[in-house]
């Protein structure tokens, strides 16, 4: 039966073998791992998946793919037709004894955020590999004092080490969708940084970034300024610097530096 690809569900089924190949080998797993797929489709990827004889859950939203995917389940796979996004993951998996939780979606930019923001605190979770629109990509991997740079770029990295892995035209999907897309991963860091309130630094990188062509002194004027400054010459960076010049690292000295 062949499934036409729904716009409001954001659909663009993968169909290049070569991709789906490079995205499955793009984790390394045991038989004790568990891999989430958010997305499956029509399953292109997921026999890719099966193939690590690894734990499996898919979460697809669309019911009409119910009878292509039911046949992949398996005591080792299991297809949760829900949105992802109002999941209970810890719930659906407490039955699996699993090491380390890999997660790998091909999903629309509209909800990338989202679905980062519902696993980024999922216990034993090692790492996500993405396929997302090509500008997202750029956006979750930039480096200071590039245009891609902001505030989702640090929240990311305070969590991840970020790798754009490779591109992918447009022509690997059906439908072809206007834009190119990218595989990133994101790899869970085993030793976060040291932040002494969180929620102070989430929205002092929040605020440094409000009005991206303002300086940080414009950016931060309901904070102690005398205490960024600190930072800012610790790292040679003049009063006049804007937030997409500093790394991590300054924005985690900032906060630090706010409470102390």
């Amino acid at each position: 039966m062949e499934i036409k690809a729904k716009k409001s569900l954001g659909q663009n089924f993968l169909q290049d073998p070569e991709i789906l190949s490079k995205i499955a080998n793009s984790i390394t797993t045991n038989e004790s791992d568990l891999i989430i797929e958010i997305g499956p489709g029509t399953g292109a990827l997921t026999k890719y998946l099966q193939a690590k004889n690894s734990y499996l859950i898919c979460y697809e939203i669309d019911t009409r793919l119910k009878e292509t995917l039911d046949p992949y389940q398996n005591p080792k796979t299991k297809i949760i037709y829900q949105d992802f996004l109002t999941s209970n993951i810890l719930q659906d998996i407490k039955d699996i004894n699993y090491e380390n939780i890999y997660i790998i979606a091909n999903i629309p930019y509209y909800i990338t955020t989202p679905i980062i923001k519902h696993v980024i605190n999922l216990p034993k979770l090692k790492s996500m590999t993405l396929l997302v629109q090509k500008e997202v990509a750029k956006r979750f991997s930039a480096k200071p004092n590039s245009k891609d740079y902001g505030s989702l770029t640090v929240y990311l990295n305070y969590y991840f080490d970020i790798h754009y892995l490779f591109d992918v035209k447009n022509t690997s999907f059906t439908p072809v969708p206007k834009v190119d897309s990218a595989v990133i991963n994101f790899t869970t860091k085993e030793n976060k940084p040291k932040v002494k309130d969180e929620q102070l630094f989430f929205k002092l990188v929040e605020d440094s970034f409000k009005m991206k062509r303002k300086t940080l002194r414009n950016n931060l004027k309901s904070y102690n300024w005398s205490k960024v400054m600190e930072v800012l010459t610790k790292y040679n960076l003049p009063p006049t610097s804007r937030a997409e010049e500093l790394p991590l690292e300054a924005f985690i000295d900032i906060a630090n530096n706010l409470v102390a």
